[in-house]
């Protein structure tokens, strides 16, 4: 449903209405009470189109685009640390294991 802008001609009062298309043109001025009311034409509103299925390069400024490249290379260095410590972590882990294993061997002999 669009917005329509209205003035009235004789109190000069402005405003914008949400309505369906199909409705019927406003004439009475809820200011003055006047028949005077008159829609007028608007310029609409931008589309932005957001997703996976468009262009990057659209509808974005270059300072847009290098802030959303040093956000995704701050994430992206973030899981790599969480990572490198999940995997220094089982390492660690497995070594352990390891060393238990053939302790117990020993033990054994």
């Amino acid at each position: 449903m669009p917005t329509y802008e209205y003035v009235c001609d004789a109190c000069g009062h402005e405003f914008e209405l949400f309505q369906s298309m199909s409705a019927s043109v406003k004439r009475k001025c809820p200011e003055c009470g006047k028949l005077k009311l008159k829609r007028l034409i608007g310029i609409g509103s931008g589309v932005i189109f957001k997703g996976s299925g468009f262009y990057q390069t659209d509808y974005r400024s270059d300072s847009y685009k290098k802030a959303a490249e040093a956000d995704k290379k701050a994430s992206m260095e973030k899981s790599s640390k969480k990572d490198d410590k999940k995997k220094s972590d089982t390492s660690k882990s497995s070594d352990k294991s390891k060393s238990t294993g053939s302790s117990s061997k020993s033990k054994e002999s």
